[in-house]
């Protein structure tokens, strides 16, 4: 598959041309020495529809701008200190549950999107972080892009949108994502797991979006 044009801007950005630090602004590193430890995972945890997610770092100050330069502007260079900080998040639900023949099962993923980037983020992190994971989700139709809408907008435009392969059957799974906002997409995943006859015992995720 060609590299798409987001990778190579990130690569090309990261390696030859003068950067500065993604987090902060400040000339320098991609990611300066105090960016980085504001990155060192402090996992919380919240409630879901019945479903508990336990999630690395607040989707606020610093981290909101290397997550979006990581997921959307190629910066793939930014996946160590991310990578480390999803796998606190996944030990910290495993931390809740049986963990034995557990599978990882990331979200549900457009082919496109996948094109577009030349990488799937969440998929990448999982890789990074050593963490094996199952392509149990796909995609009957594709929804509206979710960054405008409200939380009942999300659900509505997320409602049976995906749909668990045949070897969710009998599963227990952790579901992992990026960033959880309020919860439509983990919603609809675990609805999609339940229907195929799995069953979720819990969610982890990169970020969650500071609650109101």
């Amino acid at each position: 598959m060609p590299t798409s044009l987001p990778r190579v801007a990130g690569l090309l950005q990261e390696l030859v041309l003068p950067v500065d630090c993604t987090g902060c602004g400040l000339a320098g590193p991609a990611l300066c020495a105090e960016c980085r430890l504001r990155l060192r995972p402090q996992v919380s945890r919240r409630t879901v529809a019945g479903l508990r997610v336990a999630s690395a770092l607040d989707y606020a100050g610093v981290v909101q701008p290397v997550v979006v330069a990581f997921k959307n502007e190629g910066r793939t260079g930014l996946a160590g200190p991310l990578a480390v900080a999803l796998r606190a998040a996944v030990a910290a639900a495993l931390d809740e549950v049986d963990g034995d023949g557990l599978l990882l099962v990331p979200m549900a993923r457009t082919r496109r999107s996948a094109v577009e980037r030349g990488y799937d983020p969440v998929r990448l992190l999982l890789r990074r972080a050593r963490l094996p994971h199952a392509d149990l989700l796909r995609l009957v139709r594709r929804p509206r892009d979710q960054v405008r809408l409200g939380r009942e907008e999300r659900i509505a435009n997320l409602e049976r949108v995906m749909a668990a392969r045949p070897a969710a059957a009998g599963a227990r799974v952790l579901l992992v994502d990026d960033v959880v906002t309020t919860g439509a997409t983990l919603t609809e995943a675990a609805r999609a797991v339940a229907a195929a006859g799995g069953r979720v015992v819990g969610a982890a995720t990169l970020a969650s979006t500071p609650r109101r």
